[in-house]
């Protein structure tokens, strides 16, 4: 079912994600779309959406700690030389529009809102396409624009003074299970050895589903890897990793990420085969 708020992805004719564009939530989460579920081809669910861990985890999106000061991220806002803190500082992304929307993708207009003011503006494009009858990647380009008439800049906790907690960007929160996910890229395996590292693509293999995040274009591969699984299963690429992110008026930072979503625990060879093969396209 696809509503005006609640697109449904599909590939091949299968529902693989639901994309809430107007959520309810409270403000402390910092209300931005989200998609939730996604599955892989089989039906196997791949998100989790405001898990008891962490609330302000919403599926698939684009989350940022750090606006000039203000929460985009959700929860508590770390400062220097006091950590997490509860502040009243939390940002809205909201949907404006859609420029284009049909089964396998969308492509949409969002507005970075706080303290009563636009601070940026949001051009997202997203497409789901297939790649084997037991694969499928989900394509996901944002564009983000500095509307005000002053510089902007984003940051993380690492920026702010906490090693190690570089998040913010794109992030997909996975799904929790008993075991502990496994988490690779070509040359590396396991949290320590990949948290924070650069690579071409990074790889997040549950019990029977395997994720994998590429970077798409050359800047977005700059970015290191955010990932946890001890503490929960997620991953992303962080936009501000050892130092801000300067967006002047009127400029735009644009990145890309296409994640593989797989049926089964790929191996590493199959993994980045499937990559090239989704980057291709």
């Amino acid at each position: 079912m696809t509503t005006n708020d609640s697109p449904v992805l599909r590939v091949a004719g299968r529902p693989v994600g639901r994309y809430v564009t107007r959520p309810e939530l409270p403000a402390r989460l910092s209300p931005r779309p989200y998609l939730h579920p996604v599955t892989t081809l089989a039906g196997t669910a791949v998100t989790e959406l405001s898990p008891a861990d962490h609330t302000h985890h919403l599926g698939v999106g684009v989350a940022v700690p750090d606006v000039e000061g203000h929460n985009f991220w959700g929860g508590r806002t770390y400062v220097r030389d006091q950590g997490p803190t509860e502040l009243d500082n939390h940002g809205a992304q909201r949907h404006n529009s859609f420029q284009l929307r049909d089964p396998d993708g969308f492509v949409e207009e969002l507005r970075w809102v706080a303290s009563g003011g636009e601070l940026l503006r949001e051009r997202r494009t997203v497409a789901a396409t297939e790649l084997t009858d037991a694969a499928w990647a989900l394509d996901f380009t944002f564009s983000l624009t500095n509307v005000t008439d002053g510089p902007l800049s984003i940051g993380s906790p690492a920026t702010n003074g906490r090693p190690g907690a570089a998040y913010g960007g794109f992030f997909w929160r996975a799904r929790k299970e008993h075991d502990t996910p496994h988490v690779f890229t070509a040359e590396r395996d396991g949290e320590p050895e990949v948290h924070g590292s650069r690579a071409d693509w990074l790889a997040l293999a549950g019990t029977t589903w395997t994720l994998v995040f590429a970077g798409a274009t050359a800047t977005t591969r700059r970015d290191p890897w955010f990932v946890r699984t001890a503490e929960y299963p997620g991953a992303g690429s962080s936009l501000a990793h050892t130092e801000r992110l300067p967006i002047p008026p009127g400029e735009t930072v644009v990145r890309r990420i296409v994640t593989v979503v797989a049926d089964g625990r790929l191996s590493r060879h199959e993994a980045a085969a499937l990559v090239r093969k989704a980057v291709s396209q």
